[in-house]
């Protein structure tokens, strides 16, 4: 060994980065590095011998100013200028005598910085001998602040590792265990000895083993952390979340890697609780909109089935009692023992195919009086379940695979509509407690859809019928005018409606079309369209213009009002056809506007439709301006009507669609009535369905007639002046006329009727006097004059000869009565002809 002498030149010396040490890396270079660990070498008369560098930086004194003298100097109150030397403090001479004598010591010494303060150090000395027997002293001294915090430090480390709840577990960098606390020991169910040393799949063997392997080789190896990652725990039971992270010295130096273990089972159970709940509530959710968007038993049943599969089971069935499937009234009392049931909805997992024979919608399924589906039947309990296989008595239900199965009552207003019945594959986890009240609650709400949507089919079936019957059974035959006509009721996700049409030929083989549509739907919109339409009849009976029809129609809205809080509105079209001069004239109230087409041919003879809509005023809807009725007005126009063309009236419901304007539909309508068609019934065809939905939403009214003229030879006319002579003339062209139209069986009473009024003509008008005959579906006879006041009936006395034309027209004729014209009236009467 060197002289001390030599040493205490190379300590000096030594700095960080410099000498043979700075060549040689050291393993603990983070923990001296935090410890700050200086070394002074003691002779054996306690004298320093070597000063360290490090000794210098945490005392401030160079080597040169310490070393050879007594340490005694360094040492608190070694000059009794400082305080009193701690008592369990050794002075210089002690130190070295206790070393001398046992070869080490340990404890703590108070050394005076140089700048006057006291400095408390953590000592260790031991002793050291050189080849030649002299002794040396070296003493290795730490900051007391720095190991106490250490010391503190490595106690808290320890105690969180042994008392965390938390299983822990230290790995060396070839990730075997190197460190456990308890927990982790009771998780495993193996001892600490049985950890140490192993690897995780040693301790954990089978696939979780390995999977956990992987996990911690990654994150030796790339550093970054992995959070809750789980697993089944050893016992194969529970779960436990895993968490590893790469454990690096001060110098970055990679040391191995942690685990902090948790047990997550409770955690996972309660998420899972959680989970099926929310599962639950959605559920429930969504019967609960497949509930409201639906008003049919058959597809609320089905769909009601269908929402449970897969979320609740793998099979549904939803059996009802056959008048709960057909809308007739429920028994009073108790159902009867055996009642058997229809299979009204059912689902199944895809690709059961034997699951669409057992559970086919349509069959009838009836179930032993004293079995638990037959008295859930008749009233004597609710739900109830199988938990398991080996309870199943059903040998279809068996063969399907079901392994658990849930029924409950469709119960509504205190009876039994019918039953929910699911069942589970015997592969998936059987019905709990839970999942009973769960089917309970499906039923219950379930049950009230479907009596619901009962109580509104029958509603609606009964609003159906006086539509039905209030709408005309049958349209009149007219010369010269086809007709075709559709009415769709709404779908069973509407009401019943107001829609309406009506045909009502008018005297001179002129015809009024008519649609209307009254807001609202049920039976009371169906009732109100009743009254509408019976008076829109028998206005146009009374041959009124179309303005002043629909104008008396308003003012009598009032009157066809629901109720007094319920204003009626309505709207509606009506057109009047002369065929012998080819003029519509047309006025409406806010309906939409008509449709003419026309057939056009080219020169190679392909006929071609253009389709133009009746440009008009649009008009007040009925019952709008009922307050006001003076300031209601319908202004007709007058159409020049094309030979052979197509007049369509229509309600919104074949034109209208969610979202879009009403031009849209009207366009669609446009593009189909372009098509060239065979006949009328096509068209209408066509339009139903290219245009109306498979359910479609709103009622749908259609009215087609293609507008003609009067057959050729079935119409005469003639002008008389005001003269004696008209009424003889008359007779005689009447008889001519009817002679050469093979009608001599009508000849001498139409003759006699002519005459009549020909006569009252005559003797009340002024100017002209027309009379016109058109042979059509009947005898049709008008007589025209300038006097614009219809003729008055009275009882003649038995000495007068007149008076008694009016009451001879009423007896005889099928048909008569009066219009007025621009220039005065028109009388007007109908004969049956022969053989109708």
């Amino acid at each position: 060994m060197s002289s001390p002498s030599d040493a205490q030149a190379d300590v000096g010396r030594a700095r960080p980065g410099r000498g043979p040490a700075a060549l040689i890396p050291s393993s603990s270079a983070g923990l001296m590095d935090a410890l700050r660990v200086g070394v002074v070498v003691l002779g054996p008369q306690a004298q320093v011998l070597l000063w360290s560098p490090l000794a210098e930086e945490l005392l401030g004194w160079r080597g040169d100013q310490v070393v050879g003298r007594p340490l005694d100097r360094l040492l608190a109150g070694w000059d009794g200028s400082g305080p009193s030397r701690d008592a369990t403090a050794p002075s210089a001479e002690q130190l070295v005598v206790e070393v001398m004598r046992s070869g080490g010591w340990v404890g703590r010494l108070r050394l005076r910085h140089r700048d006057g303060r006291l400095v408390d150090f953590e000592g260790r000395a031991s002793l050291m001998v050189d080849g030649e027997g002299r002794p040396y002293i070296p003493v290795a001294l730490a900051d007391a602040r720095l190991v106490h915090r250490m010391e503190h430090d490595l106690a808290v480390v320890d105690s969180v590792i042994d008392n965390s709840p938390l299983g822990i577990a230290v790995y060396d960098t070839g990730l075997r265990i190197v460190r456990v606390n308890q927990t982790l020991v009771r998780m495993t169910g193996r001892s600490a000895e049985e950890h140490l040393g192993r690897t995780i799949d040693e301790v954990i063997p089978g696939e979780t083993g390995r999977e956990l392997a992987l996990v911690q080789r990654t994150v030796l190896e790339t550093g970054r952390p992995v959070v809750d990652f789980r697993t089944r725990s050893a016992d194969g039971v529970g779960f436990q979340s895993a968490s590893y992270s790469r454990i690096t010295d001060r110098a970055g130096r990679v040391l191995g890697i942690t685990s902090l273990v948790m047990d997550v089972t409770e955690r996972i159970a309660g998420v899972a609780k959680v989970e099926r709940a929310r599962a639950r509530l959605a559920l429930l959710n969504d019967v609960g909109g497949v509930l409201a968007g639906l008003l049919d038993v058959r597809r609320l049943s089905g769909a009601l089935a269908e929402v449970l599969v897969p979320a609740f089971c793998d099979y549904a069935a939803v059996l009802l009692l056959p008048q709960v499937a057909g809308d007739g009234e429920l028994p009073r009392g108790p159902h009867r023992p055996g009642t058997p049931l229809l299979l009204q909805g059912a689902a199944w997992l895809p690709g059961e195919e034997r699951a669409g024979e057992y559970l086919r919608v349509g069959r009838l399924m009836g179930f032993p009086e004293d079995s638990e589906l037959g008295r859930m039947v008749a009233g004597r309990r609710g739900a109830w379940r199988i938990a398991s296989r080996a309870e199943i008595r059903d040998p279809e239900a068996l063969e399907l695979g079901v392994g658990s199965v849930l029924a409950a009552p469709l119960r509504a207003r205190g009876t039994v509509l019918g039953l929910l019945v699911v069942g589970r594959d015997a592969g998936r986890e059987g019905f709990d407690e839970d999942d009973l009240t769960l089917a309970a609650e499906l039923a219950d709400r379930g049950a009230a859809g479907l009596d619901n949507a009962r109580m509104y089919a029958r509603e609606r079936q009964g609003a159906l019928m006086l539509q039905r019957s209030l709408l005309p059974q049958h349209l009149p035959r007219l010369p010269g005018i086809e007709i075709a006509y559709r009415y769709l009721p709404g779908s069973t996700g509407a009401e019943a409606g107001g829609d309406w049409f009506d045909v009502v030929p008018l005297a001179g083989g002129r015809a009024a079309f008519m649609v209307g549509d009254v807001m609202g739907h049920g039976l009371r919109a169906a009732a109100t369209m009743g009254r509408m339409r019976t008076a829109v009849r028998t206005l146009a009976g009374l041959d009124l213009p179309p303005g002043e029809l629909l104008r008396r129609v308003n003012d009598l809205s009032e009157d066809f009002a629901p109720g007094p809080d319920e204003p009626m509105m309505a709207t509606c079209v009506y057109a009047v056809y002369d065929p012998s001069t080819r003029i519509c004239s047309i006025a409406k109230a806010g309906h939409l506007p008509p449709l003419l087409v026309v057939e056009e041919y080219d020169e190679r003879g392909r006929a071609t439709c253009r389709v133009r809509t009746v440009e008009m005023p649009e008009g007040t809807p009925i019952g709008m301006g009922a307050a006001d009725f003076a300031a209601v007005a319908f202004e007709p126009v007058e159409v020049e009507v094309p030979r052979g063309a197509v007049l369509v009236l229509y309600t919104d419901g074949l034109v209208e669609a969610r979202g879009e304007d009403i031009g849209e539909g009207i366009d669609r309508l446009r593009r189909v009535l372009s098509r060239p068609h065979d006949c009328l019934e096509d068209a209408c065809d066509d339009l139903l369905s290219t245009l109306v939905p498979a359910s479609e939403p709103d009622d749908v009214a259609v009215l087609m007639a293609r507008l003609g003229e009067l057959p050729k030879g079935g119409e005469a006319s003639w002008t008389f002046p005001r003269d004696a002579a008209a009424v003889h003339e008359a007779r005689e062209r009447v008889r001519a006329t009817l002679t050469a139209w093979g009608l001599g069986g009508l000849v001498d009473i139409t003759a006699l009727l002519v005459s009549e009024l020909v006569t009252n003509s005559l003797r009340y008008a002024r100017g002209p006097i027309d009379v016109r005959l058109v042979r059509g579906t009947t005898l049709l006879a008008e007589v025209s004059d300038r006097l614009p006041d219809p003729p008055r009936a009275r009882s003649a006395h038995d000495d007068e000869e007149g008076g008694r034309g009016l009451q001879l027209l009423a007896r005889t004729a099928r048909r008569w009565g009066t219009r007025q014209g621009p220039q005065g009236k028109t009388v007007w009467f109908e004969l049956a002809l022969p053989g109708t």
